[in-house]
């Protein structure tokens, strides 16, 4: 994996001073990176039986999709609010400095439906739980979740209490 993390950019300082961000841009350019990315973030999972891919608003959708098509499944977009006309499942959340909130079409997901959650960055872990609880009032059962980065400085995987694994291709 040491070859994809060489297509990962360090931003220094963005969005604001002290953070490192992670910048995924550079691995999606690479046709030959992000092939690899797909077939490592979808290995954990093949034969799982796995029925949709449920990717994270905004970068999850890129990495869910293509996982979706990798592994046979459906892909169901997780979307911030206001993005989707309704009926929608709501689940809201809190963040380090606010709060926020995931939704996704009221038929997305069926009960008993064999689900994966997918994004592309692990930090602390919020939003991945926000995503396990919207999966859950679906009554679909989740099989676990695959992340492309994990910064495991903020110690997000603590907050994770999806049913499955949670297997994380990166760590930072």
């Amino acid at each position: 994996m040491h070859d994809l993390a060489r297509l990962i950019r360090a931003i220094p300082d963005f969005p604001s001073p002290g953070v490192l961000f992670r910048d995924v841009t550079p691995l999606l350019a690479d046709a030959d990176g992000f092939a690899r990315c797909i077939d490592a973030l979808a290995e954990p999972w093949q034969g799982s039986g796995v029925q949709a891919v449920c990717g994270i608003e905004a970068r999850g959708f890129i990495f869910g999709a293509a996982l979706a098509q990798k592994l046979g499944a459906g892909f169901v977009p997780l979307r911030k609010p206001n993005k989707l006309p309704p009926p929608v499942l709501t689940v809201d959340y809190q963040l380090e400095y606010g709060s926020d909130r995931l939704q996704a079409q009221s038929d997305a997901l069926a009960p008993g439906e064999r689900v994966l959650l997918v994004d592309d960055v692990l930090a602390t872990g919020g939003t991945l739980a926000a995503a396990s609880a919207l999966v859950g009032l679906f009554g679909a059962e989740l099989v676990g979740a695959s992340i492309v980065i994990e910064l495991l400085a903020l110690q997000g995987r603590g907050r994770w209490s999806g049913d499955g694994p949670l297997h994380s291709l990166l760590q930072f």
